[in-house]
């Protein structure tokens, strides 16, 4: 026994002691290979699982760093079955290969003769591969690369790949470093993912995961498909490639609802990707469209699933996936790793912040009481109506009244998921509300305006979650959300990092109605700031 902060248990939970005085340094030796799980004030739960070793060992951790890092770090005595258990699980990554063959194209090739016999006989991959060549090869269908990788994830034999890539249409594109330069972070970013071919970059809103974009498009110097969330990231991205690149506005086409234009450089919405017309993908044909060197899937957690079913043609192209947190509430992370490719890169949020490079911020839970008419209504409603009943009580919409009267002259967002709610809200305090249904040239005023400080408060439905650059607000009040979904949690709470140019916090209010499934749904979504290392208080609507 030795004082370390980490308590590895055989059921494969790692317990944390987070006011121990190495818990910092012990979750970035962590956090590579073990998912964290729970997160209340003093002890922390992670989990190793298969899908977290994998992530791991594709990207350069072996078994023996990560017993090192368990042994190093462990309080007790670390169960020598769990060690066991990590070393195995570990050496079933690449025992199964994907290469180029110097005739036969595409093949699958093993170390093991009774793994790859136990995979052949397997019925999710039957209709994927072609002739045998001998005892340890077998030939792929070069379309079935990507299917092929996320069957053999579910098979529990994950399938490294060095089929490599092809290096698309060359297209000049350099950083204009005359005037900036990438953040040290933000070029290991770059490094990582380029060196690695393939994957995913976490990190904080705010701390410039576009940047970290456009230093790989001039790794890469070729073609580009940008996916983004919407036409307002769309532009997003052509403005800050435009200043940030020697890219021209000529060289950058938007293929979106309203525009359809294909250039060297090309942003595309996930939505209009993934319009049917007649049922069938219509717009799919952008991907052939040119002979792109580069995709940059922007906000990859929310990667719809024909963008995954796309995405398994797209295995000779180099893809990158710029994120927040990796979070999935449907738990499709393993998709995301046999697709796009394992985590390159992550930064905890806190050690961004420690730098200066996103604002600290103060998260307070506020509970509000239904009052008694409504309390009736809550409890006799279906278990369906009861969230939006408790989410939508007038007690939070006089509860906003105060707050941002609390909180004169800071830039504020408003954020809920319910229009009505946000109607309301808006109507009351005289603001403008920005949701699904309005223009996206009226949507960009509004956030201009914002920017520029012609607007102060602004009301907004989830369409303003995701790829909105407000880098003055510092005030939000959340009224409701998607139930309990964490990840959006992260990005609303990344709506207000951006540094402030006084230095000042950001303060982020959750407004949760107590005795009902909005509480319970709250806890959810909290665990994420928790995770982050963000500390939340909770008061009574009372006492502000």
């Amino acid at each position: 026994m030795h004082d370390g902060p980490l308590i590895v248990q055989s059921d494969k939970t790692l317990l944390l002691e987070v006011d121990h005085e190495r818990a910092a340094e012990c979750r970035k030796a962590i956090a590579p290979f073990a998912e964290l799980e729970r997160s209340p004030e003093h002890v922390h739960t992670y989990r190793l699982t298969p899908l977290g070793l994998w992530n791991a060992r594709a990207a350069g951790h072996d078994a023996e760093q990560v017993v090192d890092t368990l042994l190093s770090y462990s309080r007790y005595a670390v169960p020598h079955s769990l060690l066991v258990d990590v070393a195995e699980t570990m050496d079933r990554y690449g025992r199964l290969r994907l290469e180029k063959h110097p005739t036969h194209g595409l093949v699958l090739a093993s170390t093991d003769r009774p793994v790859f016999e136990e995979v052949l006989r397997a019925k999710k991959v039957a209709g994927m591969l072609g002739a045998r060549l001998d005892d340890l090869t077998v030939v792929v269908h070069p379309s079935e690369r990507g299917n092929l990788k996320q069957a053999l994830l579910k098979l529990g034999w994950p399938a490294e790949d060095y089929a490599g890539y092809v290096d698309g249409e060359a297209h000049a594109i350099d950083l204009a470093e005359d005037t900036w330069h990438l953040r040290s972070y933000q070029k290991e970013a770059v490094e990582s993912f380029w060196h690695g071919g393939s994957g995913v970059v976490v990190l904080p809103c705010g701390a410039g995961k576009t940047l970290v974009g456009a230093g790989a498009m001039a790794t890469a110097k070729a073609t580009t498909l940008i996916l983004v969330t919407n036409t307002v990231a769309a532009r997003q991205w052509r403005d800050e490639l435009i200043s940030r690149t020697s890219l021209t506005e000529e060289e950058i086409g938007e293929y979106s609802g309203a525009k359809k234009e294909v250039r060297p450089v090309t942003i595309a919405t996930y939505q209009v990707l993934t319009t049917k017309r007649k049922g069938v993908y219509a717009h799919l044909e952008l991907l052939d469209a040119r002979d792109w060197g580069l995709i940059v899937y922007d906000e990859v957690h929310l990667l719809p699933a024909p963008i995954f079913r796309m995405t398994a043609d797209l295995q000779a192209r180099r893809r990158l996936g710029l994120t927040a947190t990796l979070i999935r509430e449907d738990g499709r992370e393993g998709d995301v790793f046999s697709l796009i490719g394992p985590k390159r890169y992550d930064a905890p949020w806190k050690d961004i912040e420690a730098q200066g490079w996103i604002a600290p911020a103060d998260c307070v839970e506020v509970r509000v009481t239904l009052p008694e008419g409504e309390r009736l209504a809550y409890a006799t409603a279906e278990p369906e109506e009861r969230y939006r009943l408790a989410s939508c009580t007038r007690s939070k919409t006089d509860l906003v009244q105060h707050l941002v009267a609390k909180h004169p002259g800071e830039p504020t967002l408003i954020i809920g998921q319910y229009l009505d709610q946000l109607d309301e809200i808006g109507a009351v305090l005289d603001a403008p509300v920005i949701k699904g249904e309005t223009p996206v040239k009226e949507r960009e005023r509004l956030f201009a305006a914002f920017r520029a400080g012609e607007v102060g408060l602004l009301v907004v439905s989830k369409v303003a979650n995701f790829s909105v650059d407000l880098p003055s607000a510092s005030l939000a009040v959340q009224v409701s959300g998607s139930f309990g979904s964490r990840q959006e949690e992260a990005q609303r709470l990344g709506r207000l990092l951006r540094p402030k140019k006084d230095g000042r916090s950001a303060r982020f209010y959750t407004v949760v109605t107590r005795d009902t499934v909005d509480a319970d749904f709250a806890s959810h979504r909290q665990r994420f700031l928790a995770e982050q290392g963000y500390a939340y208080s909770i008061t009574d609507a009372a006492d502000l």
